[in-house]
């Protein structure tokens, strides 16, 4: 007995420096996906919290008589995306598959399991599914708040649902799988870091298609076509909107490193992201100046916006100067478009795709000329662009990448508003439209007593389009 003992203690003093190295060894790596966890939590609440912006922006930029139904059905469509990309949406993007889209990955149970058979184009992290998945929901619900933009003051509200739905599953992942879910855009070297493409411009076109087919608002544009102003109510509201935003964007932007680790890779794509829209805003309210002669706070706020769209793709690619130089080009460009598409007898509320198509597509192309080889390197994805020795080449692989994307997206909304149209219709009634979307869709206003004021003269004659005035321009 005693030998044994001996023995035994002899086999402890020899294994235990071994098994200290061991536990040492798994201590780092178990902090590791600890902190790269936390953070990638803490992106994704960035990112979701980003609807309050949307909220808050959006409303601000109509009229008050749709104020709650426009605040309401952020709520609304964040939870249709949340279900419905749980059970669908997420494998269809990330999931084994083919280049073309994933096939596996459905009910995502959020297991360890699950994680290595059906989502290995997620694999090069070590956080948690279940973090991933959260993560990645809060871009699908982006890019669908960005959709909706072009519904503003008009769409059914049984629209929301049913095209929510279809967005989330039937063409939000298609483009996310090309690109981010190891699809054949991503075989091709295509870089969007953090979704200019893949969220935005997506979002943006779907928004585009709806804003064409379901035709202006009442009095938008005259009998010869020069376009009214129909201004947003609450101006604070916007600008507190885009705060908030430019917030959630150190969510989006440095958060797509998914990981806390190395050398804080992420706080310099912070830097970049951030620059990138101060110059935005700056640019836009200059030329907004220049152009209006007076300086336009609704262009400001839209400038920055198109600045944090543009550099989204590009934020962790290029150099500061550059990131600056995208930023303003973002802002002057979108500040035009938005000026041209009304013109040509456009209705778009809240300027979706001039905000986040137009700077979507010029921050995507950007990469193309901006990419620096270092960075390159650093990230793993594409060449260099034109302005650092990479010639044509990455610069091809983005246009094709934004061509690709903007056709499918084009065909698919068409499609699936085309068949709501003829069978449930896209566009509430002509009085519905005049009373308001918070009256007339949910049967109470979100301005109440200021409502009940704006809509007494109709008694005497006047309707309550023709009852209401308000300060603020339309932006997103």
């Amino acid at each position: 007995m005693l030998k044994k003992l001996l023995l035994s203690a002899g086999l402890m003093s020899i294994l235990m420096p071994t098994m200290a190295f061991a536990a040492e060894d798994a201590a780092p790596a178990q902090l590791q996906s600890a902190i790269n966890s936390v953070w990638v939590m803490l992106a994704a609440v960035l990112v979701i919290f980003m609807q309050a912006g949307f909220a808050l922006l959006e409303t601000g930029s109509t009229r008050m008589k749709n104020a709650g139904h426009v605040a309401g059905k952020t709520v609304l469509t964040f939870g249709v995306c949340a279900v419905a990309f749980w059970a669908l949406g997420f494998g269809l993007a990330f999931g084994e598959g083919n280049a073309f889209i994933g096939l596996t990955g459905f009910f995502v149970n959020g297991t360890a399991e699950q994680a290595a058979a059906a989502f290995g184009s997620l694999s090069y992290s070590d956080v948690p599914i279940g973090i991933k998945f959260m993560f990645q929901l809060a871009f699908a619900g982006v890019s669908l708040a960005i959709c909706f933009g072009g519904f503003a003051e008009r769409g059914k509200l049984a629209v929301y649902f049913l095209f929510g739905i279809l967005f989330t599953v039937l063409i939000y992942p298609v483009i996310a799988h090309w690109i981010w879910g190891g699809g054949w855009l991503a075989g091709h070297g295509k870089q969007d870091f953090a979704g200019s493409t893949v969220v935005h411009l997506t979002g943006a076109t779907a928004a585009l298609v709806a804003t064409i087919m379901l035709k202006p608002r009442i009095g938008k544009f005259n009998k010869d076509r020069t376009p009214n102003m129909l201004p947003g109510h609450n101006q604070v509201l916007s600008v507190l909107g885009v705060i908030v935003l430019w917030i959630g964007w150190f969510g989006f932007n440095p958060g797509s490193t998914l990981s806390a680790m190395g050398d804080g890779f992420f706080g310099y794509i912070a830097m970049t992201t951030n620059l990138a829209a101060a110059t935005g805003g700056i640019a836009a309210i200059v030329v907004a100046w220049i152009y209006f002669g007076k300086a336009d706070i609704p262009s400001m706020l839209n400038g920055v916006l198109a600045a944090l769209v543009a550099i989204t793709a590009s934020c962790a690619f290029v150099t500061v100067r550059d990131a600056i130089i995208i930023g303003a080009v973002a802002g002057i460009v979108t500040f035009f478009t938005a000026q041209w598409f009304e013109k040509a007898g456009i209705d778009d509320p809240i300027y979706a795709f001039s905000v986040h198509g137009v700077a979507g597509i010029w921050g995507t192309l950007a990469n193309g000329i901006f990419a620096h080889p270092d960075l390159v390197e650093t990230v793993g994805v594409g060449q260099p662009g034109l302005l650092y020795g990479g010639g044509l080449h990455q610069l091809g692989v983005q246009a094709l990448g934004i061509f690709s994307a903007m056709a499918y997206v084009l065909v698919a909304s068409f499609i699936i508003l085309y068949i709501l149209k003829v069978t449930i219709g896209l566009r509430v009634t002509e009085e519905e439209e005049l009373i308001g979307l918070d009256l007339s869709e949910h049967g109470s206003y979100g301005y109440p007593e200021q409502m009940k004021k704006m809509i007494q003269p109709a008694a005497h004659g006047h309707t309550a389009e023709t009852a209401q005035a308000a300060p603020a321009a339309s932006t997103v």
